[in-house]
């Protein structure tokens, strides 16, 4: 008898969900799977990726925040006439959809999934009562991974900020240490600044942790904005401790230690005690508060009755506007799953060891192997670095090739980027514009740079080759691979950069003269590794 009755139960709760509004809101987010599953397999590789690890549960939380954010807003009883900005913000969405699909750029889809999200809801609920659940849908943002240049700038930004605090903490507490670059130098050990900022992973999740403690903090706004901007200082600080921690042991305890502090210290110790100094943070302000009221007051962490709350959402009516979302999302998904996909270009180019030896009066030696953490981090399908000489030079120029079958899986990184990475400080940085000698005097930018780290400067010059066009411009080179792929189906390119030093005896004027002496005889052979169009 009590199955009996438990069945009927289970019946009458799925009859009363199962409504007609639910069917069109369930074959909508069913075929949005479809149309945006070029965006969700990005998302799941980036996932994989230390820093981003944390992107399977960003979508939980939202619909937490979602849900918990539901419980402050009425049912709607009258008619909703204001689903039109829902449909505009879905078609949006879907361009964003087939736009990054048609060239392989699985990012751009997962942005186009984010205004899709917010696009569902807005079409149930309309434009007065979506509108409302916006901090649920941006929360979504925490998911996405970064574009490797602005990852890569941002990661050496924190960690050079890391690095210069935990620094000053040793030479507070007297122990000898130099900085260079990215080597913290501890005298019998050498920690490696990448290795020393690991704890910066966890700078993402923590900002995704800070954006929910703001959200349902219920004190002024400005505490609000304090909580979320606090997550990049704080991370940044417990990292800069964790530092001067293994200078203290390497100091008076031994090497040995080291390694064993720093995996225990790593991870999600810095996270939970980030997450205790922003409690800490919002209780000082509450303190300071008038009146005053408790930590617990302040956030409202009540998890009651958010099953009741998805209830709600067999309330969605069967609207027109919902049912086209649905059979143009269906429709989208059925012809992109009968377009055939495009057969991979395969790029015909001769690969860099058969890189002359002999350019114009100066000499290549022997091929320089990068170190192996380098080429991991470098991870390009081939590399070429030597370095140049010519008899009566007083200083030779180092070459340095790079070339990516698949630009869009990261790609070039910038020497903007790498230079400051490895101690370099640019001193000096501008776009300039040169003339080939040779193949009727074609135009192209290129980036020139001094660079110097203590009394040593360099001059570099660097360009980004993108199938047969130059520029100096990250930007521009990453908006003409977009366009080549998408009308010849290539995503292939390179970066080549050129270095001599200014010598004390010389002038700037006098170590430019070698680069711009070898530089017609490097462009010249460059169509055969990086073929035009």
């Amino acid at each position: 008898m009590a199955a009996t009755n438990t069945a009927s139960g289970v019946r009458a709760i799925l009859g009363s969900f199962l409504t007609w509004g639910m069917f069109w809101f369930v074959l909508t987010v069913l075929a949005g799977l479809v149309v945006f599953r070029d965006g969700i397999d990005e998302l799941l590789r980036a996932w994989r990726v230390p820093e981003y690890s944390h992107g399977p549960l960003i979508p939980i939380l939202s619909l937490y925040l979602f849900l918990h954010h539901l419980k402050t807003v009425p049912v709607q009883t009258g008619p909703v006439t204001d689903r039109g900005p829902g449909l505009a913000l879905m078609a949006v969405a879907l361009l964003f959809a087939i736009g990054g699909s048609m060239i392989a750029i699985g990012d751009i889809v997962a942005y186009g999934l984010i205004l899709w999200v917010g696009a569902v809801l807005l079409i149930s609920f309309g434009w007065r009562t979506g509108r409302q659940f916006w901090p649920a849908v941006l929360h979504l943002v925490f998911m996405l991974p970064l574009p490797g240049a602005i990852y890569f700038g941002v990661s050496i930004f924190l960690q050079g900020v890391s690095s210069e605090l935990g620094v000053w903490f040793l030479h507070l507490l007297r122990v000898p240490v130099y900085l260079e670059g990215n080597i913290i130098d501890l005298g019998v050990y050498r920690l490696h600044v990448a290795e020393a900022c690991s704890g910066l992973r966890y700078l993402f999740p923590i900002l995704s942790f800070s954006y929910i403690f703001a959200t349902l903090y219920s004190g002024p706004w400005w505490h609000k904005a304090v909580l979320l901007l606090a997550a990049a200082p704080i991370t940044v600080f417990l990292n800069s401790v964790r530092i001067a921690i293994a200078g203290i042991i390497v100091q008076h305890v031994g090497v040995g230690w080291v390694d064993g502090f720093t995996h225990f210290f790593e991870g999600w110790v810095i996270f939970l005690a980030s997450v205790m100094l922003l409690f800490l943070l919002a209780w000082i302000m509450l303190r300071l508060r008038r009146p005053r009221i408790g930590l617990v007051e302040a956030l409202d962490l009540d998890t009651t009755g958010l099953g009741t709350q998805a209830m709600r959402l067999r309330l969605i009516e069967p609207s027109r506007a919902l049912i086209l979302a649905a059979v143009t999302t269906v429709t989208v998904a059925a012809v992109w799953q009968a377009v055939p996909a495009r057969e991979e270009v395969v790029v015909i180019r001769d690969p860099f060891a058969t890189m002359p030896s002999q350019l114009g009066d100066w000499r290549a030696g022997p091929a320089i192997s990068l170190d192996a953490d380098v080429a991991r981090i470098l991870a390009a399908d081939d590399y070429h670095a030597t370095n140049l000489s010519r008899p009566g030079a007083p200083a030779p120029i180092d070459f340095f090739m790079v070339w990516y079958r698949d630009q869009m899986g990261g790609g070039v990184h910038s020497p903007e980027v790498c230079l400051p990475g490895g101690g370099w400080e640019i001193a000096q940085l501008e776009q300039i514009d040169k003339t080939e000698e040779f193949g009727g005097g074609q135009r192209f930018t290129l980036n020139r740079a001094i660079i110097q780290q203590g009394l040593e400067r360099q001059l570099v010059y660097y360009w980004f080759e993108q199938q047969g066009q130059r520029t100096a411009s990250g930007l521009q080179a990453r908006f003409q691979l977009m366009v080549g792929k998408l009308t010849n189906g290539r995503n292939d390119s390179g970066m080549v950069r050129l270095i001599t030093p200014i010598l004390s005896n010389e002038s700037e004027a006098e170590a430019e003269e070698r680069l711009q002496s070898v530089l017609p005889h490097v462009l010249e052979p460059l169509p055969r590794f990086f073929p035009p169009i």
